[in-house]
């Protein structure tokens, strides 16, 4: 993706509000482009939702363990005039994950894909594996026809996204059907749409609401997942290197309080102690509902559409702690799926409480790349996902408790086997994203993916604000490790073309 406009002289700084991975990248491509760049965040080093808590004496992750398109992470590194290789090791991972239910029952599927087909044909027979080769070249169907004029172009409406992927391509995306339903085409076993639904939990949607064109999502996995020697935390710290050395400036422990707004746009920013910032732009990379919301203040607020409870995506209930762990395979991630995924859904999406049978998805944090397990207790981080209505439902802590005992006794039934308990973990709940993403109600994903029109209904790099964009997982194309690093890379572009 190129960057149109002149090079400029550093004579109008930028001021990017949020060191997540959207605003990383925003900054280190716009610092490359000579721009004045001051990178302002409330936290006390880099990273947004890639965070390390402190459990047991040990830091570990509790954000997204992997990485997907690995190529957007090359690119952008060498828009920026550097090497992905030269500042991060990563390392292919053998297995996309351990399946398991709580019967025993366990499906290993390996990340290429002939030896996938035939892991599901062992699993469940060979019109399965059969039904699994024909997703996948559906999945690529899809992804070929929506990776150019939407995954990376500036965000398109409906009706320009079909003159640019061409009708045809489009209704080939299948975007009335949904997901759950789409999957029963390939996979007559439930067992096996639990497997590939999966991927709208990856944005905080319900597959059972989710449009079909979020195979995608899985074809995009399928082409390989990534870990990060010395973790996930090790991304942002090199963004933020690679900005530092094209010449951006950062300060921590700096809340953004307010967007300053004069002239009918965005001149600047004040801070939580008062002081005030100017600026010729300001890049947002916070949650686009906190924007809404009037979080950044009033006059800024009616730069994006506001988000209706009801419309946020999934937040989540996570447990980092340092365990023995038995029964998990030479890979980083396994799920414990739940006995019933339409009962799960409904209690998390309709009637917004944690559900009863939760599925589990467990990251053993210290296996990246299909090494050895440690020889002693390791990191690890569990993780469920819980409704986002934290400033107006709060779970009691008590079911909270409940939830921990629930979550770690699928993991034991399913065949997962840790020593650790619930309550010795470092405990995230969707009151806890909250305070850490103010304006969320404890959303992860921005809003959720729920019929055809959801995905023309996060906001673009462009606001109705002149001279304030944005960047981030809640806004255009979507939820994600890469998808916020394409959004970073759009809105440089775009302070790039109407400030040349």
């Amino acid at each position: 993706m190129s960057f149109p406009g002149r090079m400029m002289g550093r004579s109008q700084r930028v001021i990017v509000v949020g060191a997540g991975i959207g605003g990383l990248v925003a900054a280190a491509l716009l610092a490359a482009r000579g721009r004045e760049v001051l990178v302002l965040d409330r936290a006390a080093a880099p990273g947004g939702k890639i965070r390390e808590v402190e459990a047991s004496s040990t830091r570990i992750g509790a954000g997204p363990a992997m990485l997907t398109l690995r190529h957007v992470f090359e690119e952008i590194f060498e828009a920026a005039g550097d090497s992905l290789e030269a500042r991060l090791s990563l390392r292919a991972e053998p297995l996309l994950g351990r399946h398991a239910w709580a019967d025993g029952r366990q499906l290993d599927l390996p990340a290429e894909a002939e030896a996938a087909a035939a892991a599901i044909g062992d699993f469940a027979g060979a019109p399965a594996s059969r039904g699994y080769r024909t997703f996948r070249e559906r999945a690529k169907r899809i992804h070929d026809a929506l990776e150019q004029p939407f995954l990376r172009a500036q965000r398109p409406g409906a009706l320009a996204l079909a003159a640019q992927a061409g009708l045809r391509g489009l209704l080939g995306a299948s975007p009335f059907a949904s997901l759950w339903d789409a999957l029963g085409e390939h996979f007559p076993d439930p067992r096996l749409r639990q497997v590939f639904a999966r991927v709208a939990s990856y944005v905080g949607s319900s597959p059972l609401q989710a449009p079909a064109t979020l195979m995608l999502v899985a074809h995009v996995e399928m082409q390989g997942l990534w870990s990060v020697e010395g973790g996930m935390q090790r991304l942002p710290e090199a963004l933020a290197a690679v900005a530092a050395a094209r010449g951006a400036t950062f300060r921590y422990a700096a809340e953004v309080r307010e967007i300053l707004v004069a002239g009918g746009r965005a001149q600047g920013v004040r801070l939580a102690d008062g002081e005030t910032l100017d600026a010729a732009a300001v890049v947002l990379n916070a949650d686009a509902a906190a924007l809404g919301a009037g979080r950044f203040g009033a006059a800024a607020a009616g730069a994006v559409e506001r988000l209706a409870p009801e419309r946020r995506s999934f937040s989540a209930v996570t447990w980092a702690l340092r365990a023995q762990a038995e029964g998990l395979p030479l890979a980083m991630q396994a799920v414990a799926h739940a006995d019933d995924p339409t009962a799960e859904y409904a209690e998390i999406g309709y009637r917004a409480r944690l559900p009863t049978t939760p599925t589990v998805t467990l990251w053993a944090l210290d296996r990246g790349g299909g090494a050895a397990p440690p020889a002693g207790p390791e990191r690890l981080l569990a993780m469920i996902s819980a409704p986002a209505r934290a400033e107006s439902r709060p779970i009691p802590p008590e079911a909270i408790a409940r939830c921990g005992e629930t979550a770690f006794e699928r993991l034991r039934r399913a065949g997962f086997a840790l020593d650790g308990r619930p309550e010795d973990a470092a405990v995230t709940t969707p009151a806890g994203f909250e305070r850490l993403f103010p304006g969320s109600g404890g959303a992860l994903y921005g809003p959720a993916v729920h019929g055809w029109q959801a995905a023309f209904s996060r906001p673009g790099a462009r606001t109705k604000l002149p001279g304030l964009y944005l960047a981030g997982g809640s806004t255009h194309p979507g939820a994600g490790v890469a998808m916020a690093a394409i959004s970073g890379r759009l809105a440089a572009a775009r302070v790039v073309e109407e400030r040349a």
